[in-house]
Parts: structure tokens; C-alpha cells; sequence
């Protein structure tokens, strides 16, 4: 559930001036009266100094997971509670808010700490997904502008000499270690509402559903799903949506059938990063080194792994280039057989994929990227290639 505590109302908002009271012609007792009252939505953030509204945000918290069952909350516009314009400055803080961050998710942490909670806070900073003991504001995750803004950046340039390995290096990277403290993604409501265009669109404005749009759309689903992070799409995503999203237009549910491949793309994503074959356990580790940087050609690999080994150690080549490979040599982590798990360019996926061959690969002795081996591989334009063991 998406929960809005940065401010109530403005419409329809029986609080407001509750009592009859209120200063500066703002909103009473369970405001701020002061310019602590200012938020994008109008001037009214909640007094979060006053006990009453901690009560019944809490209680609110309490109802959504323990009456309603719900399995977690993605906590909106967090920057707006803890400063008066959503950014880092300390003249702006609101202190107040900042403590009730920490009562809410320590109240719920200790009463089901199996919850999660996902603070969409967008400024970077860690203490956020810091526990409150230690002074952070005790959210189990955050989304990352770290990863959305430079992969969007990436992909939607028009010419390939245009795309910064570099920044794609950086926004894979960000989450290793800690990956589970950052949601990753290429699209949420915030890139596509209110006019803002979907990626697919943004690639190719005019032609939205063109092999352009589609191989560069989904070469990120497959960053989004094998970078270290939690991986978030948009309703609609999965199969190509290509409009922006708004309140009262529905997702075109005939496009389910139109990119039926692309859906099944997503499905496969979805399976190799939850392990569902016992071969891509390293998808859900904590470790990624990103190893072959080739920008000159677009090219970037990673490596991901768990506790490492066979099943376990995975190889992510993304090619960001109109350009493919029949012979394009990368370091690997062990030696012998690489197979390859997933290919976006697979014709399966779309009608007009699979122009270039991707194979199973073995390494080596030549060192390479820092590995102590490497292997030949074949690369198709625009598109991602996952590898692993299976001995």
C-alpha cells in the first residue's frame, strides 16, 4: 500500500481548522500554523509535534498491516516529512517529522518485523535505511534516483555515441553490499504520470512499439532485475505500455496479447532473479563487481554472486549498442562450461529478435578484466546476456 503522511488533504479534509481555531490563516491544531505548513499539496503538513497526530498516524500504520494483513507500506514523498521542501538543507529540517519516521517504523518493526518498509524519499540519503537506534529514520529500503535517472539517461539517447558506460557502471554498483536498502527501476509513477512519458516512448516518440523501443525497454527490465536491489516495475510494463499513466485512463490490456513475448521476457526475468531454477542464486546476493567497461562499444558486463560457485556465480553482458558480436572476449570468475541462462534478444520474445547468435561459451587460461580466465561470447545489438554454471 502507498501511504501519504507528508501532508492531508487539501480537499475533502474535516481537520482542517477542526476546532475553529488557527494563526496565519492556516490550518488549526493539527497543523502547523507556522511555514513549517508549506508543502507542494498546499499548506498542510500535519503537526507532527503534537501527540495526537502521532497517535493516529501510528494507529493508521497499525491498521493497514495488522487489520488489512498487508505485507508491507511504500511510504510517499518521505523528504516532505522530515524537511518543509523535500531536500537536505538543515535550515528546513522538521525535526518533528524526523522522530515520527522513527516511532512509526520502530512501532512497527517491533510489533511485526517482518514487514517491510519502503521510503520514497529520492535525495540519497543514507540515513534513511538506517536503523533508528543508530539515528536513522528505520526504513528497511528506499528507491534509488541513483539507478532510475542515469540507466532512463542511458537508454533513451538518441545515438549510441551519447550513452556513458560510466554512469551505467555507477548505477549497477550503488547497491553492493546492502543491496536489499534500495528499490531499482526504470519507470514509477512519478517518471510516467502527469504527461511524463513512458520509457518505450521516451526512446522513440514517434513509434513507441518499434524494435528501437522495444530491444533498448527491455535490455533495462533486464539491468532492473540482475543489479543488485529490490526490482520494481509499472503496472503495464511487463508488456510494453506505452502511455502515460493517469487516474482515469485504464492500461491497454490488448497489448498483453500484442507483446505477449515481451510479458514472457518479463516472466523469465523474474524466475532467473528469484533462483527458480536452482542456476542464478548469485541474483539474489549482495555482491556485484561490475569488471569489462567498454565504452567506446557500449559494452558492460557484470558479476554477481552469493556465496559464489557453480549455480551460484552469475555474468550480466549488457551490449548498449547498435552493434553486434560474433566473437566478444570477457574475464569470468571460474573456469569451464558458461551457459546461458537468458537472452533478451531471443526470438521468442519478438518476431524480429534473434538476429545475432548467443552460445554457450568455455573459458581459458587468458586472464582478463581481473578474472583469472575468460571466454568468447556472441553479443546481439541492444540487448542483455545472462551466463552460469551448472558444475
Amino acid at each position: 500500500a502507498d501511504v501519504a503522511y507528508n501532508h492531508l488533504g487539501p480537499s475533502d479534509l474535516d481537520l482542517w481548522q477542526f476546532d475553529g481555531w488557527s494563526e496565519n490563516g492556516k490550518g488549526g491544531i493539527y497543523f502547523y500554523n507556522d511555514r513549517r505548513s508549506q508543502t507542494p499539496w498546499g499548506d498542510t503538513r500535519p503537526d507532527y509535534g503534537r501527540a495526537e497526530v502521532v497517535d493516529f498516524l501510528r494507529d493508521n500504520v497499525r491498521m493497514w498491516l495488522e487489520e488489512f494483513r498487508l505485507d508491507g507500506l511504500r511510504w510517499d514523498a518521505t523528504a516532505y516529512i522530515r524537511n518543509i521542501y523535500g531536500g537536505n538543507a538543515s535550515a528546513d529540517n522538521v525535526a518533528d517529522g524526523w522522530r515520527l519516521l522513527q516511532t512509526l517504523t520502530g512501532d512497527a518493526a517491533a510489533r511485526q518485523p517482518w514487514k517491510l518498509h519502503i521510503a520514497e524519499d529520492l535525495q540519497d540519503v543514507d540515513a534513511i535505511t538506517r536503523p533508528s537506534e543508530y539515528g536513522g529514520a528505520g526504513f528497511d529500503s528506499q528507491w534509488d534516483p541513483g539507478f532510475v535517472h542515469p540507466v532512463r539517461g542511458v537508454l533513451a539517447a538518441a545515438m549510441d555515441g551519447a550513452r556513458s558506460m560510466e554512469s551505467l557502471r555507477t548505477a549497477v554498483s550503488r547497491g553492493a553490499g546492502s543491496p536489499w536498502r534500495r528499490v531499482v527501476y526504470t519507470e514509477s509513477h512519478d517518471e510516467v504520470a502527469n504527461g511524463k512519458t513512458r520509457l518505450p516512448a521516451e526512446i522513440a516518440p514517434q513509434q513507441p512499439g518499434n524494435w528501437f523501443a522495444r530491444k533498448r525497454s527491455t535490455l533495462g527490465a533486464a539491468l532492473v532485475f540482475t543489479a543488485p536491489g529490490i526490482p520494481m516495475i509499472f503496472q503495464g510494463q511487463e508488456f510494453l505500455e506505452d502511455q502515460w499513466f493517469h487516474d482515469q485512463h485504464p492500461i491497454d490490456w490488448t497489448k498483453q496479447q500484442t507483446y505477449a513475448g515481451i510479458r514472457t521476457l518479463y516472466r523469465d526475468l523474474i524466475r532467473l532473479r528469484r533462483n527458480w531454477y536452482n542456476t542464478t542464486q548469485g541474483l539474489r546476493g549482495a555482491h556485484v563487481n561490475v569488471h569489462h567497461l567498454n565504452d567506446d562499444d557500449n559494452v558492460l558486463a557484470f558479476h554477481r554472486w552469493d556465496g559464489g560457485g557453480p549455480r551460484d556465480d552469475v555474468v550480466v553482458v549488457a551490449n548498449v549498442g547498435n552493434r553486434s558480436y560474433d566473437s566478444y572476449r570477457i574475464g569470468m570468475p571460474r573456469p569451464g562450461l558458461w551457459r546461458v541462462r537468458l537472452n533478451t534478444d531471443f526470438s521468442g520474445y519478438s518476431v524480429d529478435f534473434g538476429g545475432q547468435p548467443t552460445y554457450n561459451t568455455c573459458t581459458d587460461d587468458w586472464p582478463l578484466d581481473g578474472m583469472p580466465c575468460s571466454a568468447s561470447i556472441g553479443i546481439a545489438p541492444y540487448s542483455a546476456t545472462i551466463f552460469s554454471q551448472d558444475d
